[in-house]
Parts: C-alpha cells; sequence; structure tokens
C-alpha cells in the first residue's frame, strides 16, 4: 500500500471508549456550562469525534439549584410550553421554574444544543442532572470535569 494513501477511522460500537464526568453547577453560568456539557456529550472532546455516531461520554451534572445567569435573565427569561390545545401554553419565569425543577433548565439549555434528530435523542439520555450533591452513580467512578 501507498505510504500516500491513508484512510480516516470512523468510531463505532467496538471502538468507542465511553467515560463517565461529573460537573459542578455552584456559580456556573447557565449557558456556557451547558455548551460544554453537549460538547461532551457529542464526543467532540475526542479525537475519534464522528458526526453520524454517538461516541460521546456520560455527564453527571449536580448543585443544578446553584447554577447563575447572566444580565437581567434570571428575571426575564421565561420558559414556554404549548400542549397544541386551545389555551394551552403555559409560560414560567426562570427564577419560578429553578426553585419548582432546577434540573429542567440544564436539560432543556443542554437539549437545544444537540442535533434534533435520532441521534440528539440518543445522546440526551446520557445526561444526568441533579438538584442536590449527591447522586446514585458512585459505581461508575467518574471524573471531575473542569471548565
Amino acid at each position: 500500500m501507498s505510504k500516500l494513501h491513508f484512510t480516516t477511522k470512523h468510531a463505532n460500537a467496538a471502538t468507542v471508549q465511553r467515560n463517565w464526568y461529573v460537573v459542578d453547577g455552584t456559580n456556573q453560568t447557565v449557558g456556557r456550562v451547558c455548551s460544554r456539557i453537549a460538547s461532551v456529550l457529542r464526543g467532540k472532546h475526542k479525537a475519534s469525534y464522528t458526526p453520524h455516531f454517538d461516541a460521546g461520554d456520560y455527564v453527571i451534572f449536580i448543585n443544578a439549584d446553584k447554577v447563575v445567569f447572566s444580565g437581567n435573565k434570571f428575571e426575564d427569561k421565561t420558559y414556554i410550553n404549548f400542549s397544541g390545545y386551545p389555551g394551552g401554553k403555559k409560560e414560567e419565569a426562570a427564577k419560578d421554574l429553578i426553585k419548582r425543577r432546577p434540573d429542567a433548565i440544564i436539560e432543556r439549555a443542554v437539549k437545544g444544543m444537540l442535533p434534533k434528530n435520532r441521534l440528539g435523542r440518543k445522546m440526551i439520555k446520557k445526561l444526568f442532572v441533579y438538584a442536590g450533591d449527591q447522586h446514585p452513580h458512585t459505581a461508575q467512578q467518574p471524573k471531575e470535569l473542569k471548565f
């Protein structure tokens, strides 16, 4: 074989190595930390990144209730849910949602940064978000992910 001819190695189920990472959300800005998490879930931090294959790692996000927003987003940002029926539109401010379901803020932000197809739906299942500092994934021995 010629030394000038190289083939690209694509990641597949047999070659991918998945790691577990834990991210502490204390005093982290929502958008910045979620964009980094989305990159890890896709596998873009690896040399074997393949766009058409889920080669990403698992991410555990703790202290979701202690994240911060930049600017006035804490008071001004609204999250909208629409059922599709007349009168089925519900709006909730970020300051109310973080009290009721702090994990929903992180999940929605990361999901919006992933592909909108079956591959993205598979990637979001590797994200685990918890409001407190405890998580049930100690058996996986997650490494701390610093930004």
